[in-house]
Parts: C-alpha cells; sequence; structure tokens
C-alpha cells in the first residue's frame, strides 16, 4: 500500500459494486455480520450500504470493546477511584460509558475521583513511577489487539517490582463471541437475523491470524472473509462473501493479504499466553455471560491484579431497559429500532454503551447521518 486512498477510489468502489448487484441472484437473501467496530464505522461513514442490493443486509456485531463492557467491570473501575483512592487510568472512550447510579469515569471524576484518560498502558506504568505513594491502576479492556500491550506493561512492572501498580484487566475474546452469537437462543429464535457469513476483523486477525476462524467455516458452515478496515476493503470482503454463498462454499477467505497471515503474530501470542490465561466466563453487555471468552491475570503475577488487590468481587448489573443496545450487540436490531436514539440517547448524552465510542453501531449511525429509515413523524 502507498497511499490510503488508493483503499478510498470512489469509482473503483462502483465497479465492486456493479459485480456485487450482476453476482446475487434473484430471490435470495444475504445477511453478513461485520464483528469489528472499526468496519462498522468504515460502513457509515463511507456509504457502503448504499452501494448494496436491497438483497444484501449488513448487520453490525459486538465489535466494539467500548460497547460490550458489561456494568459492573466499569462499577469495579469507579470503586477503585473513589473508594480505594486510587489513580485510575483508561482509554479515552471508556470514560463515558454508562455505569450504575446515574455514574460514568468521567461523572466520577467530576465527584473528585483520580481518574486520567491515557492512550497506552506504558502511560500508565508512567503515572505509577511518577507517583510512588499512590495506587496507580490501569483499566484494560480490548480485543487481541490491545492485550500485547497490557501483557508487556505487566511484565515490566514485574520485572522493576513496581508495587503500586494494577491492572483491572477486561481483555476479551473474539472467536468465544462469534461462537456465542451462532449458538445464542435470543439471535437464532428471534427469526429475523440469519447469519449467511462474517467479515473478520482487521487488527485483531492482525495478532491472531485468519486459522482461529476456520471453525466456523467447518462446523457452523459460515463463511468469513477477513478484511481491512477501508471501504474498498469492505465492500470487496462483501463480494467475496456473496460468492462464497452462491457457489455453497464455506471458508476463510483473507482480504487484508497485506497484514495478516494465517498463523498471525507468534510473538504477541507468546506474551500474552504468558501473562495470562482464559477465565472460565466472562458478562459481555448484550451478550450475557460467554463462557472462555476473556482472560484474567496469572497467579505469577497476582500482586498486579486489581481484582484481588482491592478485592473487587464481581456483581452483574442489568442495563438500562430502555436501551436496545444489547439487541443491537446481538444483531437483533438495528439502531433505529432503538425509541432512544437521535433523540435522548445523543454522543453527547449516551443512554448505552452503542452511542459512545465511534466504533458503536448507534454513534456510527448517528455521526454519518444516515436518518433515512427513521420514521417521520408529523403532527
Amino acid at each position: 500500500m502507498k497511499y490510503i486512498d488508493e483503499f478510498r477510489d470512489g469509482e473503483v468502489a462502483q465497479k465492486i459494486a456493479a459485480r456485487i448487484h450482476a453476482e446475487v441472484q434473484p430471490g435470495r437473501r444475504y445477511s453478513f455480520m461485520e464483528f469489528c467496530g472499526g468496519h462498522t464505522h468504515a460502513i457509515s461513514r463511507y456509504g457502503v450500504s448504499e452501494l448494496l442490493p436491497e438483497s444484501v443486509r449488513m448487520i453490525h456485531g459486538p465489535g466494539c470493546p467500548v460497547c460490550v463492557l458489561p456494568i459492573g467491570r466499569i462499577d469495579h473501575a469507579i470503586k477503585a477511584a473513589l473508594e480505594h483512592n486510587a489513580i485510575v487510568c483508561t482509554y479515552g472512550d471508556t470514560m463515558r460509558v454508562p455505569a450504575s447510579d446515574g455514574l460514568s469515569l468521567i461523572k466520577a471524576k467530576a465527584r473528585g475521583g483520580d481518574i486520567r484518560m491515557v492512550y497506552s498502558a506504558a502511560d500508565a506504568l508512567r503515572i505509577a513511577l511518577e507517583n510512588p505513594l499512590r495506587e496507580v491502576v490501569f483499566f484494560a479492556i480490548g480485543f487481541e489487539t490491545t492485550t500485547p500491550p497490557t501483557a508487556l506493561v505487566l511484565r515490566e512492572a514485574a520485572a522493576r517490582k513496581i508495587d503500586n501498580f494494577s491492572v483491572l484487566c477486561c481483555h476479551v475474546l473474539t472467536p468465544s463471541a462469534i461462537t456465542h452469537i451462532l449458538e445464542s437462543p435470543e439471535v437464532r429464535d428471534y427469526g429475523t437475523v440469519p447469519i449467511d457469513g462474517f467479515i473478520g476483523p482487521a487488527h485483531v486477525s492482525i495478532v491472531i491470524g485468519s486459522g482461529p476462524y476456520e471453525h466456523f467455516a467447518e462446523e457452523y458452515r459460515k463463511p468469513v472473509v477477513v478484511a481491512g478496515f477501508e471501504p474498498l476493503d469492505v465492500i470487496q470482503a462483501i463480494l467475496m462473501l456473496v460468492r462464497q454463498v452462491n457457489e455453497g462454499r464455506s471458508e476463510v477467505e483473507n482480504e487484508f493479504v497485506r497484514a495478516v497471515t494465517t498463523e498471525g503474530n507468534l510473538v504477541a501470542q507468546t506474551l500474552v499466553s504468558d501473562v495470562f490465561e482464559l477465565r472460565t466466563t466472562f458478562e459481555w453487555r448484550g451478550l450475557g455471560e460467554v463462557p472462555y471468552s476473556a482472560l484474567r491475570i496469572r497467579s505469577a503475577f497476582a500482586s498486579y491484579d486489581a481484582e484481588k488487590k482491592f478485592g473487587l468481587a464481581y456483581k452483574p448489573v442489568a442495563d438500562n431497559k430502555a436501551c436496545e443496545c444489547g439487541a443491537i450487540l446481538r444483531g437483533v436490531k438495528r439502531p433505529t429500532d432503538c425509541k432512544l436514539f437521535g433523540t435522548v440517547c445523543t454522543p453527547e448524552n449516551p443512554m448505552g454503551s452503542c452511542m459512545v465510542s465511534s466504533e458503536g453501531a448507534c454513534a456510527a449511525h448517528y455521526s454519518y447521518g444516515r436518518f433515512k429509515d427513521i420514521p417521520v413523524v408529523t403532527a
């Protein structure tokens, strides 16, 4: 790749879209889930859906790490700040996710909590070094992409014996969530969410490779196309999925060959395995308890585990009953199916997690003006 503009060429996009229109079969409907929030963002930002035939539907999956954070985990971070007087460091989008009692991290900060936005796990470790008399907690979130940097910082903290630093680990795993969606009765029984294939995530796949998706192709007969984040990547992946469905194939294909290999980044995988181990279960916002879908810190690094250090016992908390984030994250509903969307719930005043991050389905749909499917209310 020389220039990013090569993957944002409108004329090329129109040509690929024309191929999709030509190759979809009459009377057949195609439903593809883009799992990653980056793809959701690209689809909304560049109007990819508007280029597709009506028979091709894109379903937004739970691929935004901020969106799937359950309330109870955010409550842990708030408790560390307000009750244990720790400096809590986390990524910017996490600051505004709604938690219990009308709080969020940014509102807890307004109440006196020392909560700081950082750009990396290394920033949090630096803050711990600068404040040796204060406990510093890094609220670590994200999929496989952001897990290796957290592992690296934990290993460095242990090597340097930085004892005022700990990590509240909320790293989650992509393949487990896809399996849960395919197995979930809430999706299967709804009757409106057939999934014919997946667009596999880009950055996650750089780390884990395309190999882990072969399970979905073989066992569930669902094709997977790993794709980059640019609009031409996404629309090419859709064409590849259409062709697989038409030909009755269920394979893992790699559109993102410039960055993704079958085996992934083995060095990063080894680092993560050395520091983390699987949790038996973990709650996802919108998906509920998902078996073996998240990581916890290994016993060798137990002194850097904020859950153990501060005795944080997990307690699930129900979402706002009026918010449809759970159904949207499962692909059961669209953002505009929520009565709060665009009225009570906006990026400036998010009621649910899907409206917080730019990668969230609701925020992406709102930010790029896709209002054509909102019913017009007349007096």
